[in-house]
């Protein structure tokens, strides 16, 4: 299979490298110390200790490649539109677009570079960091779960997983990729914009009465959207798998906290935002999601 992967970080290397093994894989980024690394020396994922080397063409400019099979993005999501736009000469009317980004609502980008069957959403349980240009450590493995919005008349996915599964990832297919998605995501919406807006470390919340029930409150607007959208959600467990991660993980920071932090633009829009506009289309107030995503990007601003 011909596969671009455009966004080398660290899950990017990750799926870029083992892909390599038994595909035609080229890895696209817009860091030159990445491109050069990788064609150089290669790309090095360390796990358990052990480091293994993989050769995926590493490019900034796609213009001279013909189209592809598979694009998988790996990119920040406030990053998606852009990254497709530069290199939409790489889909033609067989190639399929696939995400394992954070946070949901991705096929609404992904939707103006290719019609509704040919999207794949999922989300991922690897995980890695980067140690240096070209080399990434790759931590937990896990499942990655792939679905699309219509059926598949194809049978693209089943082809997909041979294909992966053949590198050393597990695929598993999903009917109703949604409900997983969203079963992620209410922990992020509930967590993820509070920790952003007060600068803080996840076990905060718990430990703050005021923190904890905007936290709620988000959640139940959340789960609300969910049931217009046909999901399943349970608000008690859920609150108390929110409250066992603010527990368990004290130290922990999100996305959103560290990008703030840094000054740097965040995810919001695919993570409360998400709610956001799923809400607009189902009919559901979700006045404190408006008034978090609105305050969030207005922090954004402040040098």
């Amino acid at each position: 299979m011909r596969i671009a992967v455009i966004g080398a970080g660290a899950m990017g290397s990750i799926y870029g490298g083992r892909l390599s093994q038994n595909n035609e894989v080229y890895l696209v980024d817009t860091n030159p110390a990445v491109i050069e690394a990788v064609n150089n020396n290669g790309l090095t994922l360390e796990e358990n200790g052990q480091d293994i080397t993989f050769h995926p063409k590493a490019l900034a400019d796609t213009k001279n490649l013909q189209p592809v099979d598979l694009i998988i993005l790996f990119v920040k999501a406030l990053y998606s539109k852009a990254a497709l736009e530069g290199n939409k000469n790489l889909i033609d009317s067989h190639t399929y677009l696939m995400t394992l980004q954070n946070g949901s609502g991705h096929e609404d980008i992904l939707s103006g570079f290719a019609p509704v069957e040919r999207i794949i959403i999922g989300t991922t349980e690897d995980n890695g960091a980067v140690l240096a240009p070209g080399h990434i450590r790759h931590g937990g493995k896990g499942n990655t779960n792939v679905g699309m919005l219509v059926k598949d008349s194809q049978g693209f996915l089943n082809e997909l997983k041979s294909a992966f599964d053949s590198c050393g990832f597990n695929v598993r297919i999903h009917e109703n990729i949604q409900q997983l998605i969203w079963n992620k995501l209410f922990v992020n919406v509930a967590l993820s914009a509070v920790t952003g807006i007060l600068k803080c470390e996840i076990g905060y919340i718990a430990s703050n009465e005021y923190a904890f029930n905007l936290t709620k409150k988000l959640l139940h607007e959340a789960v609300n959207t969910a049931h217009a959208l046909g999901l399943k959600a349970d608000e008690s467990e859920l609150l108390d798998e929110i409250k066992a991660v603010t527990e368990n993980s004290p130290h922990g920071i999100t996305s959103i906290c560290a990008d703030l932090r840094a000054g740097r633009k965040t995810e919001v829009d695919t993570i409360s935002g998400s709610v956001l506009r799923a809400a607009d289309k189902c009919g559901v107030s979700v006045p404190c999601h408006e008034f978090i995503v609105n305050l969030i990007h207005a922090m954004e601003g402040v040098k």
